[in-house]
């Protein structure tokens, strides 16, 4: 199944129904990140897993002055940190950064918004996001460890893009699926995913049509979830 009918089967879906979904399939102790990973911002995303590595930089930062400083940085970006996997973003795609939990904010108000201006439909980082304040007034889906002030220079560099990354516990392939929401990050095996799916649509209507009696019992007006 390609990528865009795999993403329509989970469109609606809680992370919990995804859960109950793996849990379904046996897979009770794996796929779920860590609780630390968490969102910035209450909302949902759901994508394919596009991942990229950054481990914590081995060299030294030397004595410049600001002028010196800001040539030093333009150099650091192109050669000990960039940011490569941005050009091969496409529509649907979920970024998911292996940041070895280093506290530097990688991603900010607005590298976020070039990627996703590519069709990029949420983020999760082991490591740090900053300009959070702007993310979060821009609706950006963004799930990390940390909230970061600093930026990359002297902290991170360039390892990898395209290759199996651990992000909160988790091992994550190109081409999974990425389901998050407020309850945090779920990651569904590829080879899982429209089973995964299908068991989830199941729960899902049965917790809203019990909901729905719920609402009505008491009143309430209904919406979107009932």
């Amino acid at each position: 199944m390609d990528d865009g009918a795999l993403l329509e089967l989970y469109e609606g879906l809680r992370l919990a129904d995804v859960r109950d979904g793996l849990d379904a399939l046996g897979y009770h102790y794996r796929c779920s990140m860590d609780p630390s990973i968490r969102p910035l911002w209450r909302t949902r995303a759901v994508g394919i897993a596009r991942t990229c590595r950054y481990l914590p930089y081995r060299g030294t930062v030397p004595a410049m002055s600001p002028e010196e400083y800001a040539r030093w940085s333009g150099w650091y970006y192109g050669t000990v940190c960039p940011y490569p996997w941005v050009e091969e973003l496409r529509p649907g795609d979920f970024v998911v950064i292996d940041a070895s939990g280093v506290d530097a904010g990688l991603m900010g108000s607005e590298n976020t918004l070039a990627c996703v201006r590519r069709g990029a439909r949420g983020f999760v980082t082991s490591g740090g996001v900053r300009d959070t304040d702007e993310v979060i007034r821009q609706r950006v889906p963004f799930w990390s460890a940390l909230v970061s002030k600093s930026m990359v220079q002297g902290r991170l560099q360039f390892e990898s893009m395209g290759s199996p990354v651990c992000v909160g516990g988790v091992t994550v392939v190109p081409g999974d699926v990425v389901v998050a929401d407020g309850d945090g990050v779920l990651v569904v095996p590829r080879e899982a995913a429209e089973d995964a799916a299908r068991l989830a649509r199941e729960e899902n209507e049965r917790d809203r049509k019990a909901r729905r009696a719920h609402y009505e019992a008491l009143q309430l007006p209904l919406d979107e979830t009932v």
